[in-house]
């Protein structure tokens, strides 16, 4: 076969010369255009685009968004003002030689052997002849009341909360969730009055408690309070788990309550543990039903029938009675700072805790 042929196929042979395609003609560019504007030419990347104006904002739009700014500043401004004079307030305690003589933190701290008592003890009696700051009667009677409110309200939230967004049509559904949220609305004093009155008499006679108010009365009334909240963040988590997901669960096979268990409450856990965390913060606050249904008496003890007192009880019903600048005014103030710290130690690990079960699940934060 010649060099300048192509064996196509057998029998057939074409030269080389035929397949090569002429180049075609260059096609002139529009005179119009290469010679309108030198823009037209230069390389993209120099090319500049024109901006388009931007309205101007009307002066109401700009005085709102300028107002909504201060009042979110301020509300932090608030807290933080708060804070510092809270702790202004309870600085003496560190740093004055004549609040040292009566009380130091090691003596609010520490068990002490006080005159008149066999064995040394933590004791709460601010106005007796010998005064005596023991802080842990009343932080141990603020943790019994709250794990008592917190076991009672948690599960009928959760249960309720599922109930409403799984199980519950459209009608019940309407009455259901207001009926709960209603409790938001009840004052904490007729709260405490309620327990004061009622629930007292009737957990004694079906208990046979010694002490009429104490921790039990006290933390049932309270978590009266703490349902609302707790509920409202949970049914709003549970609504919000994508359709999808139930019904891939449903299409496998899965019966509801499998579905709910093992689908719907665990994409719901970072919302659950924000419910949690919430209703954690507001029992451990709380401060006018416990003072009016917990007996008010600083008793160092585990039992839950003991009457008990809390650190936000202890706050309200003494600090109006005290001597201003005195020792029992700072240390109440002292109480106030703890009080802070152990609920912004909640909130925080509330927040710690569903960070990590949202990175765990795969859930941008």
């Amino acid at each position: 076969m010649d060099g300048n042929e192509i064996q196509g196929a057998p029998g057939l042979s074409t030269p080389a010369s035929r397949l090569v395609p002429e180049p075609a003609a260059p096609v002139a560019a529009p005179r119009n255009v290469a010679q309108s504007s030198p823009e037209a030419t230069a390389p993209i990347h120099r090319r500049r685009t024109a901006r388009p104006k931007s309205r101007p904002v009307p002066l109401l739009e700009r005085v709102l968004e300028r107002l909504i700014h201060i009042l979110a500043y301020t509300a932090v401004a608030a807290m933080i003002l708060i804070f510092v004079f809270v702790a202004k307030e309870a600085l003496p305690l560190l740093t004055s030689p004549e609040i040292h003589e009566e009380v130091t933190l090691a003596k609010m701290w520490f068990i002490q052997h006080w005159p008149g008592y066999d064995a040394p003890e933590h004791v709460w009696q601010p106005v007796s002849e010998i005064p005596k700051y023991g802080v842990w009667p009343l932080l141990v009677g603020t943790l019994k009341v709250t794990i008592i409110a917190m076991l009672v309200a948690v599960p009928l939230s959760v249960a309720a909360a599922v109930f409403v967004s799984q199980y519950a049509g459209q009608r019940t559904r309407e009455i259901v969730k207001p009926a709960i949220e209603f409790l938001a609305g009840i004052p904490s004093v007729v709260l405490g009055f309620f327990a004061l009155i009622v629930m007292a008499s009737w957990f004694q006679e079906v208990f046979g408690f010694d002490s009429r108010l104490n921790a039990v009365v006290a933390g049932v009334a309270l978590s009266f309070a703490v349902i609302p909240i707790v509920f409202t963040v949970c049914e709003e988590a549970l609504g919000a788990v994508p359709p999808s997901y139930v019904e891939a669960s449903v299409a496998l096979g899965a019966a509801r309550w499998q579905t709910i268990t093992k689908v719907v409450l665990p994409a719901a856990a970072p919302g659950i543990a924000a419910s949690v965390a919430l209703g954690l913060g507001r029992a451990f606050g709380e401060t006018m039903i416990v003072l009016m249904a917990s007996g008010n008496a600083a008793i160092l003890s585990a039992n839950p029938a003991e009457s008990v007192r809390t650190l936000s009880a202890t706050i309200a019903a003494e600090l109006a009675e005290v001597v201003f600048g005195g020792p029992h005014y700072t240390v109440l103030f002292a109480l106030a700072v703890l009080l802070f710290l152990i609920t912004f130690g909640i909130n925080f690990a509330g927040d710690y805790t569903i960070m990590r079960m949202k990175r765990r699940m795969g859930v941008a934060a």
